[in-house]
């Protein structure tokens, strides 16, 4: 069997974590799949990968085998690119990674398209609400909301969010609307995201800024729980403006406050690969700023 495809194949099964994945995308049958890391192992002498019914595993000369195979594509990727003039058409896998909702809402259909457009790629997604460290998951492009700390990565800004504290018309209707925020703390407050018992809200510009001790009447460790029950009428909740925009163009919550609100988190995409980045981080980085520059969500101009 061709070395150099065995090496693809097996750089794909370590990044899949899954030989049927990889058969589907590389459009092999599941045998020839296991064909070419066995012959890889024969060849090295050394087992790659441990498989099991659940999941597949590199073995500690599989991670180091893995790391100069990534290498040597790379390598050969950009030479072919160089000789052709052109980038090659994205193929292999794709691992992004997003916050829960916003990767639900936004990242989760751009994903379907771009693999639409482009069959050869396999895609992973990883929607949590945690920071991920890219380089040791093996995350290939990120979209992070928020201040970025000072790093070696790529960063594209695609928008803002607001920082919003909403409520049903219902609930408004029978309590009133808030002037001030220190007026919270004799309101129904609904924690989100962190299950503490008591939470802090800032407001104001970073050079004004108002700082409000709250001990929320219920907290839920999810932020689309915390909505559905502010969607119900039983309290205030702060959220970011793009997690409730579905609830405001119904009219199911509406925005207080907004003159307290605090500066808008910027909104990035991420990659780690630079001017060296491979055709299907490219081609998917273009991709996703295109997308979420014309999504008002988080560009209301768009």
């Amino acid at each position: 069997m061709d070395r150099l495809h065995a090496i693809e194949v097996f750089a794909a099964v370590a990044a899949a974590g899954s030989f049927a994945k990889v058969a589907r995308a590389m459009r092999l049958s599941p045998p020839a799949v296991t064909r070419a890391i066995t012959s890889l192992e024969t060849r090295l002498g050394a087992r790659l990968l441990l498989r099991t019914t659940r999941s597949v595993r590199l073995t500690e000369s599989g991670h180091r085998f893995l790391s100069d195979c990534q290498r040597i594509l790379q390598d050969l990727q950009e030479a072919e690119e160089a000789a052709t003039g052109s980038f090659t058409a994205p193929r292999g896998v794709l691992n992004v990674t997003a916050s829960a909702l916003f990767g639900r809402y936004f990242v989760a259909q751009i994903l379907c398209d771009f693999v639409d457009k482009y069959p050869g790629v396999l895609a992973n997604a990883l929607f949590v609400d945690r920071l991920v460290h890219m380089l040791e998951e093996g995350i290939d492009v990120a979209v992070r909301i928020g201040p970025l700390p000072d790093s070696s990565l790529t960063a594209i800004k695609v928008g803002s969010v607001r920082r919003v504290v909403c409520a049903a018309p219902s609930y408004l209707e029978q309590h009133g609307l808030p002037q001030h925020p220190a007026e919270l703390s004799s309101r129904r407050v609904i924690g989100a995201g962190s299950l503490i018992s008591t939470m802090e809200w800032v407001f104001g510009e970073k050079s004004n800024t108002l700082r409000v001790q709250l001990q929320p009447a219920i907290t839920f460790n999810t932020v689309d729980a915390a909505i559905e029950s502010a969607a119900g009428g039983w309290g205030l909740t702060r959220v970011l403006s793009y997690q409730i925009a579905p609830y405001l163009m119904d009219g199911r919550l509406q925005t207080v406050m907004r003159e307290y609100e605090p500066d808008p988190w910027p909104v990035h995409v991420l990659h780690h690969e630079g001017r060296k980045a491979s055709a299907k981080v490219r081609a998917f980085v273009d991709f996703t700023v295109a997308a979420l520059r014309a999504n008002r969500a988080i560009n209301p101009g768009a």
